[in-house]
């Protein structure tokens, strides 16, 4: 490599160092110089139009046009004050059926799923052993009683002494206690159904081993059909017995009615919430118990009450306001609002039935301005 190409090389190297150097200052003001091009040709082309005509931004309600709204006529209408929840379906009784003693299942008197009335007999153990136990203490008793009676004529004739007599009278009444210990073992190797209900599926077969801890069925009552559900703990003084309730359960639509008959005597104080629980009659047994309830509690009922949508009133400095169609023109009316519900506000005062409320668009319109009715 020659001198003259190599003093090139180290002049091209100083001018890209220098470059690099000075870019970073320069950068702001090339940036700036294109924005300002481009803005001043946004604006020509907004302002002219391919004809020469000037340009307007697209769609209705320009300024200075009347304002879009939706409106509604006010009406009378029953308002409920209501606590909605949610809870849980539970039955009437449930019981698992399990013996009280150990033994073999000779008989099974039940199917699964149908119903069983109270006393109905489900299960039979082997009770032979204890048969014979009990016939074999009848023999005893009988022995006691001809000794007992022996020993009572023996005593009016002064031959033996009070305690002999005693002794025998004694055995008597324990060969009795015995038989009688006999019968209440007996007794428990025929399982019945406690109450009317239906029974659930069977873990045992006819000759299974069964012991107090094995499982037979779940027998459940489900009329009437009871729901346990929660509200909260501000609520507590509003709601009592017999209060009414609406609930629907999950995966239909019918709506079914129940009367709240018990309350927890305290407030969780985890949730801050307080329990209750209601009946339903639930005669057609669509009510499965474990299913879901959405709940309403109706605290109050008025009748003849005027509720607008809480979209159509406007808090401001004074309170709060509505506005009103009169006139083919928007008016604002100051109102005094009552009962919050979930999308709906009660007024008090400041409507009447009969005045056209608008319900959308409130925020467009303007006191006295034109509007433009969609809906």
């Amino acid at each position: 490599m020659n001198k003259a190409t190599k003093t090139l090389l180290t002049i091209i190297v100083i001018l890209l160092i220098t470059a690099l150097a000075f870019y970073p200052r320069l950068k702001p003001l090339l940036f700036a110089k294109e924005e300002k091009t481009k803005t001043e040709g946004s604006k020509s082309a907004a302002q002219t139009d391919p004809k020469g005509g000037s340009t307007k931004p697209a769609g209705g309600g320009g300024k200075g046009g009347p304002a879009p709204v939706e409106i509604m006529v006010v009406k009378d209408q029953d308002l409920e004050d209501k606590i909605l929840s949610t809870g849980t379906i539970i039955p009437n009784e449930e019981v698992e059926i399990r013996s009280e003693i150990a033994g073999r299942a000779t008989a099974i008197n039940f199917k699964e799923g149908d119903f069983a009335s109270k006393g109905q007999i489900l299960v039979r153990l082997n009770d032979d052993e204890l048969q014979a136990q009990i016939q074999k203490m009848g023999y005893q008793k009988k022995l006691a009683e001809v000794n007992e009676e022996r020993q009572k004529k023996l005593l009016e004739k002064e031959a033996i002494s009070q305690r002999d007599y005693d002794v025998s009278i004694t055995n008597l009444n324990s060969i009795k206690a015995d038989i009688e210990n006999l019968k209440a073992q007996i007794a428990k190797t025929v399982i019945r159904a406690p109450f009317n209900g239906r029974t659930g599926l069977r873990y045992i077969s006819n000759g299974s081993y069964i012991s107090p801890a094995t499982r037979i069925t779940v027998l459940t009552s489900q009329i009437p059909a009871k729901i346990d559900f929660s509200i909260p703990a501000k609520y507590a003084s509003m709601v009592r017995k017999g209060a009414k309730v609406v609930f629907t359960v999950e995966g239909g639509e019918q709506q079914h009615t129940g009367t709240v008959y018990a309350v927890e005597s305290k407030i969780d104080p985890n949730t801050r919430t307080l329990t209750l629980r209601a009946t339903s009659p639930n005669m057609d047994g669509s009510l499965i118990p474990g299913s879901f309830a959405k709940v309403e509690v109706v605290l109050s009922s008025k009748k003849g009450a005027i509720v607008v949508p809480t979209e159509a009133v406007v808090p401001d400095a004074q309170g709060h306001k509505v506005f009103v169609v009169r006139n083919h023109k928007s008016e604002p009316v100051k109102v005094e609002i009552g009962t919050r519900l979930d999308r709906t506000i009660e007024i008090i005062k400041g409507l009447n039935t009969g005045d056209t409320l608008i319900t959308s668009g409130v925020m467009q319109v303007k006191p006295g301005g034109e509007i433009d009715i969609r809906n």
